[in-house]
């Protein structure tokens, strides 16, 4: 028997049990950047936790195949728990609470304050978040079982350089809008008419919660900046 044989899995299942703090620190972090209160860093991030499992439909779209629903697709879990999959002719249109409610309505807030503080920061986070519209609709595609995907760092990260350069002085808050409305606006809303096309049964703008890009290009960008 090899010595500390088990110890790769042992530190692997010690990382995957820190992960959910590493993340609340990033959250909770991110939060005192947009100049919130602990108080309310700490309910805006616990309702985008709790959130990202509530699914609000707005539209359905008949089918004339079957599809197989995988509530777990968008996190790269597919056929994982089978037991959870479901069979359906028609596809859901749908708003995630956690992963796009929440995180467009602080979105707005900040816009509030940036437009109450400077116009010039305000010109500058309207060219930061066409810039990143921009990007995340050419990097988008759909994907079938998942509806649109982008790649997760790609967003946060043009969202903080734009921020940097065109508004330092409101990094975070600029970062954080430009975070939220790139993917928003430029994967999820201008790439609806692509789920008609697709084999999805779910394309829930913000779907996979907390983890989705909306709600990861927010966070991350106002992290980062």
């Amino acid at each position: 028997m090899r010595p500390f044989g088990c110890l790769p899995l042992v530190l692997f299942f010690l990382l995957l049990a820190l992960l959910p703090f590493v993340f609340a620190q990033v959250f909770l972090t991110a939060m005192a950047k947009l100049r919130l209160t602990p108080e309310a860093g700490l309910i805006v991030v616990m309702g985008i936790f709790l959130g990202s499992v509530i699914n609000i439909p707005i539209k359905k779209i008949s089918r004339d195949e079957d599809l197989l629903v995988d509530p777990f697709s968008a996190f790269g879990l597919f056929g994982v728990f089978p037991r959870f999959q479901r069979i359906r002719r028609e596809t859901i249109i749908a708003i995630n609470v956690g992963g796009c409610v929440i995180p467009t309505g602080l979105a707005l807030y900040e816009v509030s304050q940036i437009a109450a503080s400077s116009t010039t920061s305000l010109s500058a986070l309207a060219l930061a978040v066409s810039i990143n519209v921009s990007m995340c609709y050419w990097i988008a595609k759909p994907v079938e079982g998942i509806g649109i995907a982008i790649p997760a760092f790609i967003p946060p990260l043009t969202a903080v350089f734009a921020a940097l350069l065109l508004a330092p002085e409101e990094a975070p808050a600029v970062a954080f809008v430009a975070g939220v409305m790139g993917p928003l606006i430029g994967a999820d809303i201008m790439h609806l008419r692509d789920i008609p096309r697709i084999a999805t049964g779910m394309g829930s703008i913000g779907g996979a919660g907390t983890f989705d890009g909306i709600v990861l290009s927010g966070i991350l960008a106002a992290y980062l900046a």
